[in-house]
């Protein structure tokens, strides 16, 4: 509405403007008037195609720019259009281009008012503030209205040009902020798949292999077999799990109201987890000295019961059938220390993916700000040690 309202006045001001420049050059008395009106008239045709062009300023603002300087530089008409251009230009550009805009706007407009000036009183917009006793002071108020006239556009452009950068700027910052969160997220998903389903199904690997050699011998088959039936169900209830997060947690299009992400395991689960790999057949002797274990934070809980799940997952993968011993103690403002020990196995057993799963765990402790070591103790023992910062609550 706005991009109407001055298109329509620039062409309203070419119209006045024109039919003025033309009534005052055929009233002038000793001339040829076919001579003298021809540039005037011309000024006025062109001034008006300026003016209809500001149309499209928006869309080519150096072409309609340097159009709209061309009738009141080189011809006898008022430079409105030219104002009206510059601003979109300004909103545009920036450098040298918003500048050589500038002074060729500022020129044309001081010599549209150059020519307001000289007209008389009644027929002009500008001599009443302009003096004309002097030329140098009719140059000089001259400069300072074409100044004026130049800085407005000029200056609005300028602040909607700072606004369109902020904003494109935001809009940047918003969507690399949105493309590190979905890597963030899809790394976080990684490590949960490895953590969860890796430690799963290790179980069930352990428990299938001790079914095949113990089912024809040995009273225990009915109740491995059971194992196995209960590890497998409880995988699939984690991969369905794993698999709602990959779906729905933590990006743009996840459905308000949809499923919650499913709770995260706590310092409480460990005794859990240690039974589990029990059950599965690891020798476990675990301590554990926690103090105000219920206050733990949430992200604290989940990192320790991955980081234990993981290693005495590494116990059963690269270690069959030797014992761990396993340390949890700390508490708020001391840290939480984690430690998993067992011998060395005399023969290296390999296994598919070695290697990715203390790489997950060292970027949740990374995230956490702790740290990390695993590696030969000595000549005979796996010792993996971690420790994670627990802040101390607000008194």
């Amino acid at each position: 509405m706005l991009g109407v309202v001055c298109t329509v006045l620039a062409v309203a001001a070419s119209v006045l403007t024109g039919i003025v420049n033309v009534s005052l050059e055929i009233s002038l008395p000793g001339t040829d008037d076919l001579h003298v009106t021809a540039l005037p008239v011309l000024g006025w045709l062109v001034g008006i195609g300026a003016s209809v062009l500001l149309v499209w300023r928006w869309r080519w603002p150096l072409v309609v720019t340097g159009v709209a300087v061309v009738p009141p530089l080189l011809l006898v008409a008022d430079s409105l259009a030219a104002l009206i251009a510059l601003a979109a230009l300004a909103t545009r550009f920036a450098g040298w281009r918003r500048w050589s805009a500038a002074a060729l706007v500022f020129a044309a407009t001081g010599l549209a008012v150059w020519r307001d000036a000289s007209r008389p009183e009644d027929m002009s917009l500008t001599a009443t503030w302009i003096s004309a006793e002097t030329t140098g002071a009719k140059l000089i108020g001259v400069a300072v209205t074409a100044a004026i006239y130049t800085a407005v556009p000029l200056t609005l452009g300028i602040v909607r040009y700072s606004l369109t950068e902020k904003r494109r700027l935001a809009a940047e910052e918003a969507a690399l902020r949105d493309q590190v969160a979905r890597r963030e997220e899809q790394a976080r998903i990684a490590r949960e798949m490895h953590d969860v389903l890796g430690h799963r199904l290790s179980l069930l690997s352990l428990q299938a292999g001790a079914l095949e050699v113990t089912a024809a011998t040995t009273p225990d088959a009915v109740e491995a077999a059971k194992t196995v039936r209960t590890t497998a169900r409880q995988s699939l209830d984690d991969l369905r799990q794993v698999i709602g997060v990959l779906r729905t947690s933590g990006f743009a299009d996840r459905a308000p109201g949809g499923p919650a992400e499913p709770p995260q395991p706590m310092l409480a689960d460990i005794p859990d987890l240690v039974a589990g790999a029990r059950q599965a057949g690891l020798v476990v002797n675990v301590t554990i000295l926690l103090d105000q274990a219920s206050t733990a934070p949430a992200p604290l809980g989940t990192a320790a019961y991955r980081i234990l799940q993981e290693a005495l997952t590494n116990v059963l993968r690269h270690a069959p059938g030797a014992p761990a011993e396993v340390l949890v103690r700390g508490g708020p403002g001391a840290g939480l220390s984690l430690e998993v020990v067992n011998p060395l196995p005399p023969h290296p057993v390999p296994s598919p993916g070695s290697g990715t799963g203390l790489t997950g765990v060292n970027e949740r402790i990374s995230l956490l700000g702790g740290t990390l070591t695993a590696g030969p103790a000595d000549e005979r023992t796996f010792a993996l040690r971690a420790w994670l910062p627990w802040v101390a609550p607000a008194p």
